[in-house]
Parts: C-alpha cells; sequence; structure tokens
C-alpha cells in the first residue's frame, strides 16, 4: 500500500473470474451428483445414503471435478453428463478423505465430525467402499474403457504412495526423491488423471492429452507441497485441522527435508532426536517448527511449489485449444496461481 493509499481501501479480488466460474460449475456439478445419487442409491439401505450425503455435502472445494470440466471445455465438449463425469472424481475424493480419517482415526474434518466419529468405523468403510465403486463405474461409462484404465493407474498409484510414506515414518535419511516419488503417485497422478479423462472425454489428441496431464501432475505436487506447509503454519480454524499432524504422525515432508540439507550437523541431530522421539509433547513440535524456520524449510519449500505452478501454466500457454477453449484455458492458468494462495 502507497503512502497516499486510503487504510481501508478495498483490494479487487485477483482471481473473481476464478470464483465465479467454480460457483457455477459446482452448482451443476452438485445437482448432477444429487440426481445420481436419488437413482444409485433408491434401492439401498437408507443409512448408507444417509452417511454418503453426510460425507459428500460437507463443505469441500470440489477442485477435482472443476479440472475435469475446465480440460473438457478447453478441448472442445461442454454438455450436461460432463458434470457427472465430473462428480466422480469428487466421489473418489470423498472416498479417500473417509479412508484418511480413519486411518488417522480423526475426530474432526472440515470443523464437523467425520464420517467414522459420526457414524462409526463399520458405516464410515462401507460408504467409502460405495464411493469408490460408483466412481469406476461412472468414468467407464460415462468416459469409455481408457479414461478407466487412466483412472484406475491413479487410484492404484495412490494407495502404492500411501505405502511408500508408511516406510518412510521418522526416516531421517529419507530423500527429496523418495518425497517427490511419494507425492506424485499420492496427489500428482491422481489430479493428473481428472485432467486427461476430461482431455479424453472430448476427444483430445495426444498433444492436448499429454500437455493437460503434464499439467495436472505439477499443480497436485504443488498442492500437496502447500498441504504440508499449512500443516506447519496454518490456522487451525481455517484448515478445520490440528497443525502439527504430520510431525505427530511421523512423516517427512518437504520443509522438514530442506532444513535437514542445510542445517548445522548439530542442529540436524537436533532435528533428527525430535523425529525420533516423542512426538507427542508441543515442545517438540515448537523445536521443530523453529529449526525449520531457522534454516528457510518454509520460504525453500513455498518457492518450489511456485516453480511447479510455473511449469504448470507454461505447459499449457501453447497448446493448441478448441477455438471455445480459450476462456477455459485462462481458468486453468489462473486455477494453478489460486493453489497457492489457499489457505485451508
Amino acid at each position: 500500500m502507497s503512502a497516499t493509499e486510503p487504510s481501508n481501501s478495498v483490494q479487487a479480488d485477483p482471481f473473481a473470474e476464478l470464483h465465479s466460474a467454480v460457483a457455477s460449475a459446482v452448482a451443476r456439478v452438485e445437482a448432477a451428483i444429487r440426481a445420481d445419487l436419488e437413482h444409485a442409491l433408491d434401492q439401498c439401505d437408507p443409512l448408507l445414503s444417509e452417511v454418503v450425503h453426510y460425507a459428500l455435502f460437507n463443505g469441500g472445494k470440489r477442485i477435482r471435478p472443476l479440472l475435469t470440466i475446465l480440460c473438457s471445455r478447453g478441448c472442445g465438449r461442454d454438455d450436461d453428463n460432463l458434470y457427472l463425469l465430473a462428480g466422480a472424481f469428487e466421489y473418489l475424493h470423498v472416498a479417500t478423505l473417509i479412508h484418511d480419517d480413519i486411518i488417522d482415526r480423526a475426530d474432526q474434518r472440515r470443523g464437523k465430525a467425520t464420517v467414522i466419529a459420526h457414524y462409526g468405523i463399520t458405516a464410515a468403510i462401507l460408504a467409502g467402499d460405495w464411493l469408490h465403486a460408483r466412481s469406476m463405474y461412472l468414468v467407464g461409462k460415462m468416459a469409455g474403457s481408457d479414461s478407466l484404465d487412466v483412472f484406475c493407474h491413479a487410484t492404484q498409484s495412490m494407495v502404492n504412495g500411501e505405502f511408500e510414506q508408511l516406510r518412510q515414518i521418522a526416516n531421517v535419511h529419507a530423500s527429496e526423491q523418495q518425497y517427490f516419488k511419494i507425492i506424485r503417485q499420492k496427489t500428482g497422478n491422481l489430479i493428473a488423471s481428472t485432467c486427461a479423462i476430461g482431455a479424453l472425454y472430448a476427444g483430445a489428441d495426444p498433444q492436448q492429452q499429454h500437455a493437460l496431464s503434464t499439467y495436472g501432475s505439477h499443480i497436485g505436487e504443488a498442492f500437496q507441497i502447500v498441504d504440508d506447509l499449512l500443516d506447519f503454519q496454518g490456522n487451525t480454524a481455517q484448515t478445520g485441522k490440528q497443525v502439527g499432524n504430520d510431525f505427530a504422525e511421523g512423516k517427512i515432508t518437504l520443509p522438514l527435508l530442506y532444513a535437514l540439507a542445510h542445517a548445522t550437523p548439530e542442529d540436524k541431530q537436533i532435528m533428527e532426536d525430535l523425529i525420533q522421539g516423542d512426538r507427542t509433547q508441543r515442545s517438540a513440535y515448537q523445536d521443530l517448527v523453529a529449526n525449520i524456520e531457522r534454516y528457510d524449510g518454509f520460504s525453500r519449500a513455498a518457492h518450489t511449489a511456485r516453480q511447479l505452478v510455473s511449469q504448470a501454466i507454461e505447459t499449457i500457454k501453447t497448446m493448441t485449444v478448441h477455438e471455445n477453449g480459450g476462456q477455459a484455458l485462462h481458468l486453468l492458468q489462473m486455477l494453478a496461481a489460486y493453489l497457492l494462495t489457499r489457505k485451508k
């Protein structure tokens, strides 16, 4: 703000166009989801229906469906079925959140009781399984076998990434290469699949499919790094999650890796002892944060996220799009930049 600018001035929202487009797309996705659930759950047990609705309509950002929609539009297709296809990715996303909460024994998500806390472990597992199965069915039905291959590869990769992350718990010798392999499998490949399937649905050529898939992989990795930063620096009231969960669980994330790589031998040993010691102590978490800050772990990780977003934007800048796809491409670039600013 300049010295002459009034202190109460209101700056224009640089993402206003994106927010407007998101609101419109999300409304259509949610309408498609509700119509699908009404049909798909018609003969199912009422409790299953209740749990699925509770899980799905809990304030999610719907980023994955939005990516599918924009990638399809950019390649020339926008019809009613697109929004149900996009909804399939929200089914999968919510299924993974339910299972994550089961694994973590989490009580809260987005400020509300988790499915496991509200309905119990059996109902949570079964609802997650139903959502996963329904997502696969819809992708195969709406977008064909090639898209289902992409989808299944991404979900298999996601599970394998979780197993590899388990292997690295509290491993102070984990490498950046191992970290990026994990987040590529856990997040990058799945986000890439939402983009690739949107392109496939629209009949995109191989160059378009590759560009959009690469874009998705880059922003998926950036998204995960921002998540890692928010676990240390986020506001619990905004994120709906307690900060420090990753440390408590022994996850070796990028800010910590960068700090370990640049610390003095003495401070590196202190951090290693904290990671391998009693991580339930608040003082241990605070000491670790102080060391990460001392060696610019947070700023270095944020810089890497920005680099990945820049690469994503460059990947699609010169992509050939359908004659009506220019706005979708513009929104994809804006969405990539917006992901760096998110607080939850």
